[in-house]
């Protein structure tokens, strides 16, 4: 049985800010984690279903995953209750009018997430001047046009595959979301000789156990077609993605796809958590339990807020990349290894290293973390 959600601990959260702007039809949440190593970085995520929990939990792997980077920045997280398929016209008006209420939170930089993009983050910066993954226009490294959290991925596929029975040329992959993180996770994995054998998106699962055409399935999402629409595999229900004969699990959506009670029906032998919490961790130890290999999101998927703090500090797309190869690999292997050698989960070996450097940054502050 899960632990009940508690709010706050010795590392954070140092602040919680409840957002409401009735002529803008927004209500939502900040929560700054923890800003130690610096001022917190982390995405603006719009959904209809939302809640305080969620949003700390969320900044919380942000906390973790800049940490794990080794950037000079803490975590944070915001979210905002709505349609992320609103107009363009009214999720301007949203997102302009969250960032102005919050213009005075100068320890958080928005970056996008779930429901949010470029675009908006330059709507941001034209409100506050604190947003990273910016257009290209205004000096951005297009991060879901390069796929820098896909990238990180793959990057994490290589170095986890040498504690699998099975190499990465040939394996078959699942990928539970086929957005930016989705597409772009299938294009590298792709060029690495991996077989993707499911996708999902909301509207149901594409099945094809020889492999599926990712360039062209990519052109008919991005065209606004359903997965299931496309007519290189099989329909399935959304969470048959979850189940399918696979060697690699790539959850890139929403948090908690998979519970607790369907581990027995698990096909996959290595996780890459390419969402943020994409299951709890009990979760995650039964699945360790079976001998699946799991990387946890704040290690796998870091990719994008690697990239979007190298923006932010006036770095080029080569330099990013370059930053997200080398960071990811190096704890990737440094957390399967801690995980191996002291006969714990991935995920307390990764939280273990994180938190590490997070106390370390605390030292170094007045007040600890003030």
């Amino acid at each position: 049985m899960s632990e009940p959600f508690q709010l706050g601990d010795e590392l954070g959260p140092v602040k919680v800010i409840h957002v409401q702007v009735p002529e803008a039809d927004v209500k939502g949440i900040l929560v700054v984690d923890n800003v130690a190593a610096g001022p917190a970085i982390g995405g603006l995520r719009i959904a209809p279903d939302v809640t305080l929990e969620e949003c700390f939990r969320l900044a919380r792997a942000m906390t973790f995953k800049n940490a794990s980077a080794g950037l000079n920045h803490g975590g944070g997280k915001s979210v905002m209750i709505g349609d992320p398929h609103a107009s363009k016209d009214q999720k301007e008006k949203m997102v302009r009018a969250f960032a102005k209420a919050l213009r005075g939170e100068t320890d958080y930089i928005f970056g996008p997430d779930m429901g949010t993009d470029e675009l908006c983050m330059g709507w941001v910066k034209d409100e506050i001047n604190r947003a990273a993954g910016l257009p290209k226009a205004l000096g951005g490294i297009p991060l879901d046009e390069l796929g820098a959290t896909g990238f990180g991925l793959a990057v994490a596929a290589e170095v986890a595959v040498e504690y699998c029975d099975f190499e990465l040329n040939g394996a078959r992959v699942a990928i539970q979301g086929f957005g930016s993180v989705g597409i772009h996770a299938a294009r590298f994995l792709s060029e690495k000789g991996a077989a993707i054998v499911a996708v999902s998106d909301s509207r149901g699962t594409l099945h094809n156990p020889d492999g599926i055409d990712i360039s062209a399935l990519t052109a008919h999402k991005l065209e606004g077609g359903a997965v299931a629409e496309f007519s290189g595999g099989k329909k399935m229900d959304g969470s048959a993605v979850n189940f399918v004969e696979t060697d690699i699990w790539i959850p890139a959506a929403r948090p908690d796809v998979l519970s607790q009670d369907r581990t027995g029906d698990f096909k996959a032998k290595l996780i890459l958590q390419g969402a943020n919490i994409p299951m709890t961790h009990d979760t995650e130890k039964d699945l360790e339990s079976r001998g699946v290999i799991n990387v946890p999101d704040f290690i796998a998927n870091a990719g994008g807020v690697i990239c979007a703090a190298m923006e932010y500090q006036g770095q080029t797309a080569q330099g990013a990349f370059k930053a997200i190869e080398e960071k990811i690999r190096e704890n990737t292997k440094e957390v399967l290894e801690r995980s191996k050698r002291n006969s714990i989960s991935a995920r307390e070996a990764a939280e273990n290293l994180a938190v590490d450097r997070v106390k370390a940054a605390m030292q170094t502050r007045r007040f600890g973390i003030f």
